[in-house]
């Protein structure tokens, strides 16, 4: 079962991540973002920041809809991220190795040219 601080763990073990200030995790590779807490929205109340759950960049819509028909009770979506590469992982359904892996993938899609092919066999 994997948790906030596991995503803390494995993201800032990537070359050139930074973490931007936040009520829960925010992680960025050149300026882009791979995976953060899920901002939950609901209707007439104010946003509320969930750190059990990571938005997780995944690259393109077939993907993502891999993702959500193949493992529906780890993965999810919500109105508001229709049309983007993201999907909402809920970390008590992974551990951390499987949650390094994923990390590691969206990190490798966002970083700059040169710097993900560099990285070797990470995670």
């Amino acid at each position: 079962m994997a948790d906030a601080d596991d995503v803390r763990r494995i993201a800032l073990a990537l070359p050139q991540v930074t973490e931007i200030d936040s009520d829960g995790f925010d992680f960025r590779v050149g300026g882009k973002g791979f995976v953060w807490s899920y901002p939950e929205r609901r209707a007439g109340q104010p946003r509320v920041i969930r750190t059990d759950i990571a938005v997780l960049y995944v690259g393109d819509e077939a993907e993502k809809q891999a993702l959500l028909l193949g493992e529906p009770a780890v993965f999810f979506t919500a109105p508001g991220y229709d049309g983007w590469p993201l999907v909402m992982l809920r970390l008590a359904q992974v551990d951390a190795a499987r949650l390094a892996e994923l990390v590691t993938d969206a990190w490798r899609m966002r970083a700059p040219g040169g710097l993900a092919d560099d990285s070797g066999d990470l995670a």
